[in-house]
């Protein structure tokens, strides 16, 4: 996970998708929302140009938290991890985010469970 602090643009996405690439071997399947930058000419040139050789990209439909697992992860961090965490500042809030994503990789049953209130 990473965490930004600043907007990202349909170039920070095509970075990211060459950031995947060089770390996962193999075709890609990635899964996100319908958001513009998601949707750009430039992704879709990107894409055309020959990326799409490695990376099938699947859209969720518009409105569908039920489907998206990471639906389940946010939930999480802001009801259970993060609940009454009060920062004064952003490296603070960042610091307390990298905490709870750390306790949350350890528990892998949490993560199935994520998977498993997906509902189709």
């Amino acid at each position: 996970m990473q965490l930004l602090t600043e907007p990202v643009d349909s170039e920070g996405i095509i970075l990211w998708l060459e950031w995947v690439q060089r770390v996962l071997p193999g075709k890609l399947w990635i899964l996100w929302d319908g958001a513009p930058i998601h949707r750009s000419k430039r992704l879709r040139e990107y894409l055309a140009d020959g990326a799409s050789q490695r990376i099938h990209l699947e859209r969720f439909p518009a409105y569908a938290p039920e489907l998206n697992p990471a639906e389940g992860v946010w939930q999480h961090l802001k009801h259970v991890e993060l609940r009454n965490c009060c920062c004064g500042d952003l490296n603070t809030l960042k610091t307390e985010i990298t905490g709870a994503i750390h306790r949350m990789r350890e528990d892998h049953e949490l993560i199935k469970a994520f998977y498993s209130q997906v509902h189709y």
